[in-house]
């Protein structure tokens, strides 16, 4: 208990750092937990309490992700959509598999750095967008539908990664039941779901805490993964009043998930023989993944290059999904990797996408001087 109180306070100190400073909370937080566990101080270790805590803030994670995948974008967007999805998936974790494999990952740990590569960090995009004013760029439509992309692919990856010691028939059937049952519940018990949230009690916070516990419970039981029910979930009642979910879900996400990549940087241990050339060009790669998805969409769907900068500026940082799946099925190889590569791109990202403006800017004014510089007199 007192490793999760000093953990606690050291977040608070390095929330107010991170506004001070104007870069995500996500890498201070699991340089935090470095610093405080086994390759720093060793003060923390991660104990029952902390891993209750921190599985907690991973379920509302993932049960926030369904409530903000709005199929609707794709729907009204299909084409534009999936062509840009599918180019970053096609690039990113391409890039990602094949560069982890040649330097000498396994094809499963290559396969999670490649998600990793792939998956953005919606929660530092999105902040990211709003905080540099950029809601009405051309370029922000086409970001938004990328990310939503990311987490249906993000949902078929942990149904892979789940389903590899199950016969697969009998693991998607539950999952189509599991599924089935809880939008039956938000369909038809639309009414009292909205009348529950309306009050003005504490029974729409003890509700929407239990929903989410009891479905990773149950999922269990069942045998399905947690983290699939819990999105499921999250997408299920998010066709009744989402907002009033997220209000309540905020509280338990906010603090929850703090303390999860601050005890996933606890766990991290440098003295395992890291290679730290290897997680340098993995680092990289990253962000020279994303500037090459990033033109192409930029150039296939805006029809211009400086679109394509601007996008690989917004979405250069990984984070919350990337340490997920390194959570739930990396080796601790694995998870300092990511760790690092999580940190490097973040604040990277964070820089990127603050001064994207004048990074643009600067090109087209170097190009057009170059252009008068060869201009015949």
């Amino acid at each position: 208990m007192e490793g999760f109180i000093i953990a606690l306070f050291v977040c608070l100190v390095l929330a107010l750092i991170s506004k001070y400073l104007s870069i995500p909370a996500i890498p201070l937080y699991i340089l935090g937990g470095i610093l405080l566990g086994k390759a720093g101080l060793g003060i923390v270790h991660l104990d029952d309490v902390s891993h209750f805590f921190s599985e907690i803030g991973l379920l509302f994670l993932l049960f926030f992700m369904g409530l903000e995948l709005k199929l609707e974008r794709i729907v009204a967007n299909p084409t534009k959509v999936l062509t840009a999805g599918l180019i970053g998936l096609t690039v990113d974790m391409g890039i990602g598999f094949t560069g982890a494999y040649l330097l000498g990952f396994s094809l499963m740990e290559a396969f999670i750095v490649g998600a990793a590569f792939y998956i953005t960090s919606t929660a530092i995009v999105v902040t990211s967008l709003i905080e540099n004013r950029k809601l009405m760029f051309k370029e922000t439509e086409t970001i938004i539908w990328v990310t939503v992309f990311e987490d249906i692919i993000l949902i078929i990856i942990l149904a892979l990664l789940s389903a590899s010691d199950q016969i697969l028939l009998l693991f998607f059937v539950k999952i189509a039941l599991a599924l089935a049952f809880m939008y039956a519940i938000s369909f038809y018990g639309k009414e009292f779901l909205i009348s529950v949230l309306d009050r003005e009690d504490e029974l729409p916070i003890l509700f929407t805490f239990a929903a989410v516990l009891v479905t990773a419970s149950f999922s269990l039981y069942l045998g399905i993964p947690e983290t699939l029910m819990v999105i499921a979930l999250g997408a299920a009642l998010a066709t009744t009043d989402p907002d009033a979910f997220e209000q309540h879900a905020r509280p338990f996400k906010d603090v929850f998930l703090v303390m999860f990549f601050v005890f996933f940087g606890v766990t991290i241990d440098f003295s395992g023989g890291i290679n730290w050339s290897i997680i340098a060009i993995i680092c990289a790669l990253a962000v020279l993944s994303k500037l090459i998805s990033g033109m192409i969409i930029g150039l296939v769907i805006h029809n211009s290059a400086m679109s394509g900068l601007e996008i690989w500026a917004n979405m250069i940082s990984r984070g919350e999904f990337s340490i997920a799946l390194a959570v739930l099925y990396g080796s601790p190889l694995i998870a300092t990797t990511v760790a690092v590569l999580v940190i490097v791109t973040a604040i990277v990202g964070s820089f990127t996408a603050k001064y994207s403006t004048r990074l643009r800017s600067g090109i087209i004014h170097y190009g057009r001087k170059k252009a008068l510089m060869h201009r015949p007199n």
